[in-house]
Parts: C-alpha cells; structure tokens; sequence
C-alpha cells in the first residue's frame, strides 16, 4: 500500500476548508433550475424505455438477437433506475422540483431494500457517520473485513467468497444486510426488534421476486423459461455493477477508516476532511459517470449529498482545487485500478493484519 500526503492544518485551516466547501454548495444549490428538472426527466424516460424495450424483445424467447439484446436494455433501465434515479433522488435531490414523481421522501425504487430502510440506513447512517468503525455499518456490509482496524475473525477467511456471493445477489444481499440479522447473532439487536423489521422487507422482497421471476415469464406465454432467464441475468449485471461501483467508492487502497472517537466536537470543517478521506473516485467517460449514478464522484457525492449528482462533474474540479490549495490528498484514479486495490484490500484483509501507520501529514 502506497502512502499519501495530507498536509496536517490548523483549526483555523480546517474551519476555512469548510467554508469554501459551503460555500461551493450553496452556490450551486442555488442554480438549480430548469436543466437539472429536464435532466432527470430524460432519465426516468430512458429507464422507461429501455426496460419497455428489453422486456417486448425477451418475450421472442431464446433468438440470440433479441435475447442478448433484451438482456442488456432490461440490466441498463435496472442500472439507471437504481443508481442514477432511484439513489439520487431518495437524497432528496430533486424535492426542490416539488414533483411528486420525484420527492426523496416517498421514491420507491426497482429494488428488494425497501426504500424507507434504505433511507434511514444510508441516507442518514452511512453518510453522517461515513467509514467511522462501529457506527456507520456499511464497512464491509456485516460480512468482509476491509480495514485492519476491523476485528478479525476466522470467519473473515472465506471473505473473498462472501465478496462474491455479496456481489451476485446484491440487492437481495442489501435488503437482508439492513436487518441487521449480524448484529442479532453477536446479542446486540434484540429479537422483537428483528421481527419489527421483517414484514417490509418480506414484502419488498417478495414483490420483487414475483415480478421478476414469475408474473413477466407467465406473460409472455410459451417464452416463461427465456423471460426468466432474461431477467435473472438482467438483475445479476445490476447486482454486480452496482457492488464493484459501491466499493470503488469506499473501500481503494487510500480510502480512511475512523474511530468514534473522531465524532466528539467535530466541526464541520473536520467533517468534510473525514467524507474526503474516506471516500474514491473514478475517471472515466460521460457515459461511465452516468452508469454510476455519479457515483464514480464519491467525493463530492459524501460532501453534497443533496445536490444533483448531474452536477459533481463540475463540483469535482472545484473540490480538487481546494484540497491542492489545501495540500490534502484527492483520491481518485481509473475504475481498473480502483477494483484492483479493492481485490487486493479483501484479500489481504481475509486473514489478520495490523493497521499501517497512519498516513503522513507534512
């Protein structure tokens, strides 16, 4: 693991890198208008679309053609409902719109995790306590070990198989993960409050499977077994995009973890340096960005979660300027090699490990 350098700065610093950032965001907050409303528009018809597309070309059955095609346009409207649409919008980055389609508070999105859980799981419990250990339990997800700083158990051994297992039935993976059935088994979670939060998810996730996997297949007649097919391939390519997305963004070689401790009187100044540190982008082409939800700008996506991800493109040669003025460290690099550290993390992290020095300031 290479080392980087942040250069250490005064409280005073610290305070003068927050306000720069509010003031980045509040300069843009207060340009959205009618390009942001026609973008995500065209977005909820693009989903439209291709989903309308690749279901009518999957019911023609096993053809190659219209199969891989069919396959493909139904993963793409999956891809872009959840990540471009669903995510965005559930941070409530289109409430501004007043548009009931639209509104973060009641968007129910193409996915098993019920949307309020995922709300309160990662609108507020990942991005307020972001990579800090024992409060923000999206490190590793209950079931991979990432940092060294994690508590390592035998179980950890096999973690490249959960990694894999994780990434093949993610949205079902995130829909159990938000149960916490992890923190039941260790004693932490009660078993009436367990069974408090089973009913939505069980629902969700049954309507998703009947959807998918039983009422398209029975409409399309004699081609049940080609739409099923279809569209269990369809979700796998979602599911995997969207896992290898997610942990280039949190878990590169460079990404921090934090103890709770760093929580007490943090200004919020410090608050923007823990989202800077403990977050990766991704550089890549227009149409990478989109796929991703603009998550491929995890940075400024921790910094402004609120603002129109259409936007952190532009928002991210501001935020790199501050932090080179700052002399803080901006971690972003190409998709390939940001999944490669993330391979090397869980390898490297399956079996006990100590936490390297911390970084160094100059």
């Amino acid at each position: 693991m290479t080392m980087v350098k942040n250069r250490e700065l005064s409280p005073a610093e610290v305070e003068a890198f927050g306000a720069e950032l509010d003031a980045l965001q509040k300069k843009h907050q207060a340009d959205l208008g009618e390009v942001d409303a026609r973008y995500i528009r065209h977005i909820r018809s693009s989903v439209r679309i291709a989903e309308l597309a690749g279901r009518l070309m999957l019911f023609a059955g096993f053809f190659p053609p219209t199969f891989i095609l069919g396959t493909l346009l139904l993963a793409l409207a999956k891809i872009l409902e959840n990540m471009e649409l669903g995510h965005n919008v559930m941070h409530g980055q289109y409430d501004w719109m007043n548009d009931p389609e639209f509104n973060g508070k009641t968007y129910e999105w193409d996915h098993a995790c019920p949307s309020d859980a995922w709300r309160h799981t990662h609108n507020y419990q990942h991005h307020t306590f972001t990579n800090v250990l024992g409060r923000d339990h999206d490190i590793g997800y209950g079931t991979v070990r990432i940092f060294a700083e994690q508590r390592w158990r035998p179980f950890y051994l096999l973690q490249p198989l959960w990694a894999t297992l994780q990434a093949i039935f993610f949205q079902g993976a995130i829909a159990i993960f938000d149960l916490k059935i992890d923190r039941y088994f260790r004693g932490k979670l009660p078993f009436p409050k367990l069974l408090e939060k089973l009913p939505p998810v069980g629902h969700k996730v049954s309507r998703q499977v009947l959807k998918d996997y039983l009422v398209f297949p029975l409409l399309a007649g004699p081609n049940f077994l080609g739409v099923l097919v279809g569209n269990l391939l369809a979700n796998l390519l979602r599911n995997i995009w969207t896992f290898v997305v997610i942990f280039c963004g949190h878990f590169t070689e460079h990404a921090e973890v934090f103890p709770p401790s760093v929580l007490e009187n943090e200004s919020r100044g410090a608050w923007y340096i823990r989202q800077l540190r403990g977050s990766s982008n991704l550089t890549g082409s227009k149409l990478l960005h989109i796929l991703t939800g603009n998550l491929s700008h995890q940075i400024e996506h921790h910094m402004f979660p609120t603002i129109p991800a259409r936007r952190y493109s532009a928002i991210a040669v501001e935020v790199r300027e501050i932090c080179r003025r700052y002399g803080q460290h901006y971690n972003s690099g190409s998709f390939a090699r940001q999944f490669f550290t993330v391979v090397v993390r869980l390898v490297r992290h399956a079996f006990p490990s100590r936490p390297l020095p911390k970084p160094a300031v100059v």
